[in-house]
């Protein structure tokens, strides 16, 4: 992890008061008290997307009338303690909740991880006045804080409704954003606003950084987490993770969502294996002082594989895979394709010397050391 990500950590963990428990990281959850039955893509998606008309731009009415249908309200048995939090919670059970979005016709949905969170009693409701059905889980991201659920289409009155992905990296600050989803266990709740900035880095729940975020100001409270955010064409753009708060866990204007392009690329993933093991080097890099380019490893785990190749702190990496690292998150996307086990060459230097280090890569722990 970055010492970038670390202070964007500080923003979202240092304003949180402890009560609020369910939502330490400032993500976007609702955690309630009360007891807790209470309560890929498919071919075919896209003879059922629901998305812009190509025409004249939407109102956001007419936006909200289409996408509506398409999200859900997420509720899933769990227990406070399994919600990562670096602050003592009271343990217990309760009912976590937060949003969703159908992305296939075979019934898959998109949520948060945090919002599931191992639970195995999750339930999906469509629309405001719907009976919640019961969805299962196909797999969990922590790392990005993506879920995929699956529920049976024949379950759905009416039948589903798919969002259009779009292409995240095309996004440009300043453009228009719709976020819809159930804060406060409010169902059906729309905001807007713009995307206020990209390529931010947010905590993941186990502690890894989350990069290529994109920030709005559209409100998100409590209860967005896992709902889509939207174009001006009512395609989704991401997936509503996190707030910056000041302690009163209520939308600041600086909200977060993870980039739909993510999504894209961990779906399969989850449908084929329910999970992903991800590769890891085990060292913490900082941005290079001066005009020099490169990460400079700040702190290297005992045993990790950066280690075990010999790397020392305040070498200056500048190249993975064959590939340059003119900034730390250079690293990460360097190895991102990488599976455990591979192993990598890494040039860096130690002094004036450039030297090299070929590291096999390990499997990327549970939950980031600190």
């Amino acid at each position: 992890m970055t010492s970038r990500a670390s202070n964007l950590l500080f923003l979202l963990l240092g304003a949180v008061s402890v009560a609020i428990v369910a939502a330490i990281l400032a993500s976007t959850g609702v955690f309630d008290d009360d007891d807790p039955s209470a309560g890929g893509g498919s071919a075919a998606a896209a003879k059922t997307t629901v998305a812009g008309t190509g025409g004249a731009p939407a109102s956001v009415a007419d936006i909200y009338e289409r996408v509506a249908p398409a999200v859900v309200f997420v509720s899933a048995a769990a227990t406070r303690q399994a919600l990562p939090s670096p602050l003592p919670s009271p343990r217990g059970r309760g009912t976590a909740s937060g949003s969703g979005f159908v992305i296939a016709a075979d019934g898959k949905i998109v949520t948060n991880q945090h919002v599931v969170d191992g639970s195995k009693d999750v339930r999906v409701r469509f629309g405001e006045e719907g009976d919640p059905i019961r969805a299962r889980v196909v797999g969990e991201d922590p790392s990005t804080d993506l879920a995929l659920l699956e529920v049976d289409p024949d379950d759905v009155e009416g039948g589903l409704k798919v969002l259009e992905l779009a292409d995240s990296s095309k996004l440009r600050p300043g453009e228009a954003t719709i976020a819809i989803g159930a804060p406060f266990g409010l169902a059906g709740t729309v905001t807007t606003g713009i995307v206020s900035a990209l390529d931010r880095e947010i905590q993941s729940p186990n502690s890894f950084s989350i990069s290529g975020v994109v920030q709005t100001d559209a409100a998100i409270n409590p209860g967005n987490s896992g709902g889509p955010l939207l174009d001006a064409e009512g395609r989704v753009i991401g997936v509503n993770s996190q707030i910056a708060t000041n302690g009163d866990n209520q939308s600041s204007g600086v909200g977060f969502a993870v980039p739909v392009n993510e999504v894209k690329k961990v779906v399969p993933l989850l449908e084929r294996d329910g999970k992903i093991d991800r590769p890891y080097l085990g060292v913490s890099t900082s941005e290079a002082p001066g005009a020099r380019k490169g990460a400079v490893v700040r702190e290297l785990l005992r045993n990790a594989p950066a280690a075990e190749a010999g790397l020392r702190v305040n070498d200056r990496v500048v190249s993975v895979a064959g590939k340059p690292v003119a900034e730390p998150e250079d690293i990460a996307a360097a190895i991102a394709d990488r599976k455990p086990g591979q192993s990598v060459e890494i040039r860096y230097v130690r002094g004036t010397q450039e030297r090299t280090a070929t590291v096999k890569l390990g499997t990327r722990p549970a939950q980031a050391r600190r």
